[in-house]
């Protein structure tokens, strides 16, 4: 399926963006492993988390699903049973590193596998840790899936991690409740910590000092009500837009965890009009109506710390660069290009097409502006988060854009488009299966 992105120079709106993947995620696996029902209140319905929820049922979780609600019936921390066939983990980087930590210290067999793209992404950096663990897994040449996991009896570590992952801390986290002493994880710089909130918010004990957290052996714990923020990665895009076109937009009930908001900090830094209102907590998760209007920031600079805290971002960040004054340059941001494609080459390549002043370094992007966009033809990658920075810059396009394989999408935000029709109104983006050469 293709995307006909026609100019749009004026939105407004009250939106809701869907619930954060990343909290749903580890919400599911905390709940399949809990005594007793857990209930996830908003959870995303990115076929991301799907994955997640298919893979658990497999090991004999009940969950039902609902239309805005999932209820888990959880097993306890011993009550997985073997699968009778293979995970299917799908596009979902986090399925295969969480599930593998958690299935590393069962006492069954597993594989672990996913589409052609997550086959490609590396594993080694949750390899490593879980066999000095104990855990016994076999994979591809290079680290890559199939993985082959069979569940042992683990053994608490120190490890320091070698790049901050909040995915490989998460599968050291939960292979720690699995282990026979304390489990010791140090990250180089903090990643996001929805795991610390969610164990904090089930009752299960661990510590943390500065960039060191012990996760202790785990002891049984119940189930719980979670009530999940909007994601504020899916908000990005909408901020993005809001930049150029908003009267007054609001993003209700978004999470703003301070290790998520990265883009917040760098674009109310460089002058956009952004507000936080109506701020409080869902469930250890701080969140805020994020109110934005049209103002032109300027040009940024983003390193270090930063990276972090807005990786996933990045994309639709360098679609507003092209329309700044000046110069933007975004580095020490090499992870991208482990992505579910090579993030920096492709947006480098597709907004090229748009006549964007672009370049990629090694670990990153220069961008020169502004340059007026003009629409084109361009290539999703099939990465979600590629298709829907396009889209954005499709908006701020002069004349129309196509944007081939637009299904991806539905990896993170399966009602992008209907939400962009939201607030754009009809008539500016339509879909289309007309073969595109």
């Amino acid at each position: 399926m293709n995307l006909i992105v026609n100019s749009c120079n004026k939105i407004s709106g009250k939106i809701s963006v869907g619930g954060d993947k990343s909290i749903t995620h580890r919400s599911l696996i905390l709940g399949a492993i809990a005594n007793g029902k857990t209930e996830i209140i908003n959870y995303s319905q990115a076929e991301d988390c799907f994955s997640t929820i298919k893979c658990l049922k497999a090991m004999g979780v009940e969950i039902n699903v609902e239309k805005n609600k999932v209820v888990i019936v959880g097993k306890g921390l011993k009550g997985l049973k073997e699968p009778e066939d293979v995970l299917d983990c799908g596009n979902s980087g986090t399925t295969m590193r969480l599930l593998a930590g958690l299935i590393s210290g069962q006492n069954f067999y597993s594989v672990l596998t996913g589409d052609d793209s997550l086959r490609k992404r590396p594993m080694g950096r949750i390899i490593e840790p879980l066999k000095l663990m104990g855990a016994r897994i076999e994979s591809r040449k290079d680290n890559f899936a199939p993985l082959s996991i069979s569940g042992n009896r683990l053994k608490g570590i120190e490890y320091k991690m070698p790049v901050a992952s909040a995915q490989v801390k998460s599968s050291l986290m939960i292979a720690g409740l699995y282990a026979d002493s304390e489990t010791i994880i140090e990250e180089p710089i903090r990643s996001r910590d929805h795991t610390e909130r969610l164990f904090k918010f089930f009752g299960i004990k661990f510590k943390r000092k500065n960039n060191k957290i012990v996760v202790l052996p785990a002891k049984e714990f119940s189930g719980k009500i979670i009530k999940i923020p909007n994601d504020i990665s899916s908000a990005a895009f909408f901020l993005i837009l809001g930049i150029f076109a908003a009267d007054k937009l609001i993003l209700k009930d978004t999470g703003i965890n301070p290790l998520r908001i990265g883009i917040i900090q760098v674009l109310k830094d460089s002058g956009a009009k952004i507000a936080l209102e109506n701020q409080r907590n869902f469930c250890n998760e701080p969140i805020a109506d994020i109110v934005v209007k049209k103002k032109t920031p300027k040009p940024f600079i983003i390193s270090g710390l930063l990276i972090p805290r807005l990786i996933d971002e990045i994309p639709v960040l360098a679609v507003l660069a092209t329309q700044l004054e000046g110069r933007t340059i975004i580095k020490d941001a090499k992870e991208l290009r482990v992505k579910e494609t090579d993030r920096i080459k492709a947006i480098v390549s597709e907004l090229k097409k748009f006549g964007a002043d672009i370049k990629e370094i090694e670990d990153g992007l220069i961008i020169d502006g502004p340059t007026e966009l003009t629409g084109t033809v361009c290539d999703s990658y099939k990465d979600h988060r590629i298709a829907m920075a396009l889209t954005i810059a499709g908006l701020i396009a002069k004349g129309r854009t196509i944007i081939k394989d637009i299904n991806c999408i539905s990896i993170s935000f399966p009602d992008f488009i209907n939400t962009l029709k939201e607030v754009c109104g009809e008539g500016y983006l339509q879909l289309d299966d007309t073969f595109v050469n």
